[in-house]
């Protein structure tokens, strides 16, 4: 089974997934903000705020876990996407960090379904095309080593978010297809 084929998009919210964990596209603190995070953050009631504090943070690519408290998913894992500036700073690599990172701790709790927002695109600047890219082709090489997963799904915001993942999801399949 080609890898491509265990992710599936959707556009909608990310609260509402009934996956085994959802992602965040959280700050530094962990602490909520706006957009994804804060949304979550409210779904999830106090008691994830309250978890979050004694994490200490998160650095840049770098992914925690928690409980998902009042969220259908049990678990949330957080992570920290790049503030893109020029693309020349290592963003990429920390961006793939953030997926690759979420889905080893996914991988550590035994969980088998994992829904992603598409992160760094919003307040974080990252360019949608790119970041799209990024994030499908790392969590398909991810999946292709890890056939414990057996789905990923990006929940997106926007039909031109979605659009953008579901051309560029397209377009890649076709390319390893014909490997």
């Amino acid at each position: 089974m080609n890898a491509y084929d265990r992710i599936e998009l959707v556009e909608g919210d990310i609260t509402l997934q009934e996956t085994d964990a959802i992602v965040n596209a959280a700050n530094r603190t962990l602490l909520g903000g706006g957009g994804v995070d804060g949304a979550i953050h409210r779904a999830a009631g106090p008691e994830l705020l309250a978890e979050c504090r004694t994490l200490d943070g998160c650095p840049t690519g770098e992914a925690r876990i928690t409980k998902g408290y009042r969220l259908p998913a049990r678990y949330v894992i957080h992570t920290v996407g790049p503030i893109y500036r020029d693309g020349s700073r290592g963003e990429p690599g920390l961006l793939a960090n953030c997926y690759k990172n979420s889905l080893s701790l996914a991988m550590s709790k035994d969980l088998q379904s994992v829904a992603f927002p598409s992160i760094s695109t919003g307040a974080y600047c990252y360019p949608i095309e790119e970041a799209a890219e990024i994030a499908l082709k790392t969590v398909a090489g991810f999946l292709n080593e890890h056939p414990q997963i057996k789905k990923v799904r990006f929940c997106l915001f926007g039909a031109r978010n979605y659009n953008v993942f579901s051309d560029t999801i397209k377009r890649l399949k076709r390319a390893d297809e014909a490997v």
